[in-house]
């Protein structure tokens, strides 16, 4: 049980949160980071979406990575990664309607995400299902906190609301001049709060300073 929880998963699971994210320094998954992010529901549910789908195909992709022919192996992995992406894909339709509706065909995109092809291949095909597991839930989560940053300021100061309910647009607030920014809600805006965020990021590295 020990090994189960030992220091080296837990480093696994963590590193994606930060020093080794996804997006901010692998810069991968860029694209959804822009699309889905105006609205802070559809961030989430395309975050959860994502980790979910790479935790489990690390982990399906390990168990079967001794009986992959090599010259195959990337057909398997977009078999398995289409499957739960489907998977997922109906579940939404059928408990989250609304939410599937507003990240129309990014869902399905999820097969092509770089992150899911790079885990597998990277990570998988060379370890454990357990590690496997836990790289794939790290960079999930890594992924997923990225778009969560993101939604909550595009929306708060797009819209002037976080999950559909009103923050700033009240009388009070707008009496003091206040105007919601409708450039928070175009795609170029997620840009540079990601541009900001990996100059934050960097700013407090020395690691990440001396690797760029």
């Amino acid at each position: 049980m020990s090994e189960l929880f030992s220091k080296k998963n837990k480093d696994t699971f963590s590193i994606p949160l930060g020093k080794n994210n996804p997006i901010t320094v692998q810069v991968l998954g860029i694209c959804s980071a822009l699309a889905v992010t105006a609205k802070l529901a559809p961030a989430i549910v395309m975050g959860l979406s994502v980790m979910v789908i790479v935790a489990f195909a690390n982990v399906i992709i390990s168990l079967m990575r001794d009986t992959i022919p090599t010259r195959i192996r990337i057909i398997v992995q977009l078999v398995v990664v289409a499957t739960l992406v489907t998977i997922v894909s109906e579940v939404l339709k059928a408990f989250a309607y609304d939410v599937s509706v507003q990240l129309s065909v990014y869902v399905g995109l999820i097969i092509t995400n770089c992150i899911l092809m790079g885990r597998l291949e990277a990570f998988a095909m060379s370890n454990g299902p357990w590690e496997s597991f836990w790289d794939g839930l790290g960079n999930g989560l890594g992924y997923a906190k990225i778009l969560i940053i993101v939604a909550f300021v595009r929306e708060l100061f797009g819209s002037g609301t976080l999950l559909g309910y009103n923050i700033l647009n009240y009388e009070c607030i707008k009496s003091t001049g206040y105007l919601n920014n409708g450039l928070m809600l175009m795609p170029p805006m997620a840009l540079i709060i990601i541009a900001c965020i990996v100059w934050y990021q960097r700013s407090r590295d020395k690691e990440l300073q001396e690797n760029s």
